[in-house]
Formats: structure tokens, sequence, C-alpha cells
């Protein structure tokens, strides 16, 4: 737990994240929300999205690798994990999928698993000229001892590098 903490708190510091933005924190809860345009049509960005293990960070992994990571973007599916010894991780469920246009994920990131707060993760993909707009929230709320207000900008931090790594994965594999 205290690699991730440490770790969303570095990931303030990275170059190339997208510029964070705290929309709203309280000790019940948080909003994160994240902006960028990629340069290229929506239908692209949705192909590199669903496939975590292209662009999210290994950094933030249970496992140290993105290449476990896997999501199946439809009602039900799984934002899931594998682990050595046959272990796996659920970190989030799609809620809501619109192929090219929104992915909506259920659930709690990293070490927030442990605590009684869970949140809603939503991407929306706005093409316009062959670019698309990427918006990715993250609402979370519960209970987390001392607040979950003071994870806000870490949590942020993260949501930031994982939109960067969506955009560089997609814009270099054009």
């Amino acid at each position: 737990m205290r690699r991730m903490i440490m770790a969303a708190s570095l990931a303030l510091l990275a170059p190339g994240a997208a510029l964070a933005e705290v929309v709203d924190a309280q000790p019940n809860g948080f909003e994160v929300k994240h902006e960028v345009v990629v340069s290229a049509p929506a239908a692209v960005v949705w192909g590199v999205l669903v496939q975590p293990a292209k662009w999210w960070s290994p950094a933030h992994t249970w496992s140290g690798s993105a290449a476990n990571l896997s999501l199946a973007a439809a009602s039900g599916g799984c934002f899931c994990e594998r682990l050595p010894n046959g272990g796996s991780v659920l970190h989030m469920t799609t809620v809501h999928a619109a192929p090219g246009q929104k992915l909506v994920l259920f659930g709690a990131l990293g070490p927030l698993q442990t605590s009684g707060a869970t949140g809603a993760l939503t991407v929306l993909l706005a093409e316009k000229d062959g670019k698309t707009t990427v918006t990715v929230a993250y609402d979370v709320g519960g209970y987390l001892k001392g607040g979950l207000d003071k994870w806000a900008g870490g949590v942020d931090g993260v949501i930031g590098q994982q939109v960067a790594g969506l955009k560089a994965a997609v814009e270099a594999a054009k």
C-alpha cells in the first residue's frame, strides 16, 4: 500500500501528465477531472482505451506490469489484473459502454480498495475534425479513515498520468 501511495504522490511530478483538476474535495468524497485532445478519431481512441495494457502505467498496478491488465468494455465487464500464482484483482466493473463515445467504470482503484470508498470513472470521447477530446472524471465517495479529501490530489495525479498515457499511446500508434 505504501508503494501505491508513494507512486500516487510522485505522479504529481511526472512530466507530460495531463493538467490536474480537483473539482471538489470533501472528507466524504472528491471529484477529479482531466481533459486532453488526442490527434486521432474517436474510434481509434476507443480501440486503445479498451486495451489498458497499452497505456496504463505499470507503476499503478499490483503486479508491476500493465501487460496483466484487461478491460471488458460491456456492461458487467471487468477491468481486471492477473497476479502471480493465479491471483487476480478486480479494479472496476463496466457499467456503461458506448463504443467511440462513453465508458463508465465503477469501483475503487489502488489503495482505495481497502477502504469503504468507491467511485465512478467516466470517460467521454467527443470527435471534431479528426481529433478527439477525451474527458475523464473520477467521482469517489464513502469512508476512508482521515478523510477522502486528503487523497484527492494524489488520485488526481494518478488519473492524470493515465490520461497522458492514453494520449501518448494513441498518437504513437498513428
